[in-house]
């Protein structure tokens, strides 16, 4: 490939990943923090916005990871997701490190929730794990733990449908079937 097609395709990748973590820097609506606040971190709506902006952060890139077209886009998602950090007006001067160290705490508590084979259902685990940092109680399957798991699920497909709209949805061939194109 070209040097200017190779500069103009690196560039198209970027401005996809920038319009994708955009839409996972939103924040989370009024109601879910108020919700979060009363239900888990003793009326702390800065601590309850926090958390769902990490799950939602962390949830669309594990989606990125799990569900994009190819290996690249994950990880062009995770470096603008740093870079969006970097940027990110909400975060204390001197604290970028900090929210750094608490979003990796809760991408690999969030993976784990989603890749879990046994136990409770993945919307119950997802929503222990909002709860567990949050501060609330997460031991049981209470109706906070399912609005949890619902929300967080909520945010998943959010994440998927922005990343079909950003990177664009598989294609298959109407002929083949999906094993097909293995061999």
């Amino acid at each position: 490939m070209p040097l200017f097609a190779r500069w103009r395709a690196e560039r198209e990748l970027q401005r996809r990943a920038g319009d994708y973590v955009a839409a996972l820097f939103r924040d989370p609506d009024g109601a879910d923090v108020a919700w979060l606040a009363a239900a888990a971190t003793r009326g702390d709506s800065d601590h309850a916005t926090w958390e769902l902006r990490y799950a939602r952060r962390a949830l669309g890139l594990l989606a990125a990871q799990r569900d994009a077209l190819d290996d690249l886009t994950a990880s062009i998602v995770a470096k603008e997701i740093t870079d969006a950090f970097a940027r990110d007006r909400n975060i204390a001067a001197g604290m970028l490190d900090t929210a750094e160290r608490q979003f990796n705490a809760r991408l690999a508590a969030y993976r784990d929730g989603l890749t879990a084979g046994a136990g409770a259902p993945t919307q119950v685990r997802m929503g222990q794990t909002l709860f567990a940092f949050a501060g609330g109680s997460f031991k049981g399957q209470d109706t906070n733990i399912l609005r949890g798991g619902e929300l967080l699920a909520t945010y998943l497909a959010e994440a998927n449908e922005a990343l079909r709209a950003s990177f664009g949805a598989a294609a298959l061939p109407e002929d083949l079937p999906p094993s097909a194109l293995l061999r």
